[in-house]
This record gives C-alpha cells, sequence and structure tokens, in this order.
C-alpha cells in the first residue's frame, strides 16, 4: 500500500508538470498586448497602402499630409508604447546636466522577458518592424526611376522614420557598438584558433 502511494504522487506531479509546460507553451502562443499588436501595424500599413492607392486620387495634398500623419502616429506608437510592450525594449533621447545630448536604449532583463514574453507578439512586432522600412525603401527607388519626384520627399520621410526605429530597437537588442566590436572580435578569434588547432591535427597525422 505504501508503494502504491508513492506512485499516485508520482504520477500526480508529472501530470502537473505536463499541465504546467503546456500552459506556458499557450502563453507563449498567445498575444497579451492586442490592442498595441494591432496598432503596431495598422499605422505602418496604412501609410504604404495609402502611398499605393494616391494614384487613384485626385489630390495629391490630401494624399501627402494623410500619409505623414498616418507615419507620424506610426514612429511614435513604436518608438513609445508596442516595443515596450511587446519585446521589452525601449530607446530614447536623455539630455544631462551639461546639456549634452546621450542616446539611451535599454532592454529587459533576460528573467523578466521569460515571464512576460510572448512569441507571437515577438514575431508581430519584428516583421512589421523590419518588412515595411524595407518595402519602403523598394518606393524610394521605384519613384527616382519612374522619375516621380513630387513622391520622393513623403518616401524619403517614410524611410527615415521607419528606419529610425528600426535601428534603435536593433541597438537595443544587441546592444551597444562597444559590445558588437567585442563579439565580433571574440568570433574571428574563434575561428582563428579553430582552424590553427585543425591544421595542427592534419599536420600530425
Amino acid at each position: 500500500m505504501l508503494r502504491q502511494d508513492s506512485n499516485d504522487e508520482t504520477e500526480d506531479v508529472s501530470l502537473f508538470d505536463a499541465e504546467d509546460e503546456g500552459t506556458k507553451a499557450a502563453k507563449k502562443k498567445k498575444i497579451r498586448h492586442p490592442i498595441a499588436s494591432f496598432f503596431h501595424l495598422f499605422f505602418r500599413i496604412s501609410a504604404i497602402l495609402v502611398y499605393m492607392l494616391s494614384g487613384f486620387s485626385s489630390s495629391f495634398i490630401a494624399c501627402m499630409v494623410t500619409i505623414i500623419l498616418l507615419l507620424s502616429c506610426d514612429f511614435w506608437v513604436v518608438k513609445n508604447i508596442t516595443g515596450r510592450l511587446m519585446v521589452g525594449l525601449r530607446w530614447w533621447n536623455q539630455v544631462d546636466d551639461d546639456g549634452k545630448s546621450h542616446w539611451v536604449y535599454e532592454s529587459r532583463k533576460a528573467a523578466q522577458e521569460k515571464k512576460s514574453s510572448s512569441e507571437a507578439e515577438s514575431r508581430i512586432f519584428w516583421l512589421g518592424l523590419i518588412t515595411c522600412p524595407i518595402i519602403w525603401v523598394i518606393l524610394a527607388f521605384s519613384s527616382l526611376l519612374s522619375f516621380n519626384l513630387k513622391w520622393l520627399a513623403v518616401v524619403i520621410m517614410g524611410v527615415t522614420l521607419q528606419g529610425a526605429n528600426l535601428y534603435g530597437y536593433i541597438k537595443c537588442k544587441v546592444g551597444s557598438r562597444k559590445n558588437l566590436t567585442s563579439i565580433a572580435t571574440n568570433y574571428f578569434g574563434t575561428q582563428f584558433l579553430r582552424q590553427t588547432f585543425s591544421r595542427e591535427n592534419q599536420a600530425e597525422s
């Protein structure tokens, strides 16, 4: 009877662990901030759609103002809200007591990120953040090749604003330039040591 009770307890723990793992997997796939996720894509996709459909409109000024407003709203929302909520990243400009301007790039700690991160939100965030600036770059080349110079300023604004958010969040994700340099140095150093040892082994054999 004692052995049977021990087996029952073991089975209960196993079932509890399985349920806990299933709950964690469901939380990772769940979108925790649906409103933020919606507006993360809404403004930037709307700006691209208005630009692509502007050929059907007779009012250039109305389309231009609408695109600029959408791009401005997208820049503010992505920079101040969606990055912090969806992936735990934040960047901003800070002026110290001496009047010098500094760019600050922050990322959520690893322990906190595991608790509050969602794979679905992370994919939505980075997909929208990377894809839309690439589309604006393609549209910029298209404007130049077609000599559609009146739209060039609007397209450059789209590249600039969305490219700035992309650059800022990449800096938050991978760290400062010093960290990037150290990572690259360590990588190339490791590759060099591997090649050296492999050549020595081949020479000995």
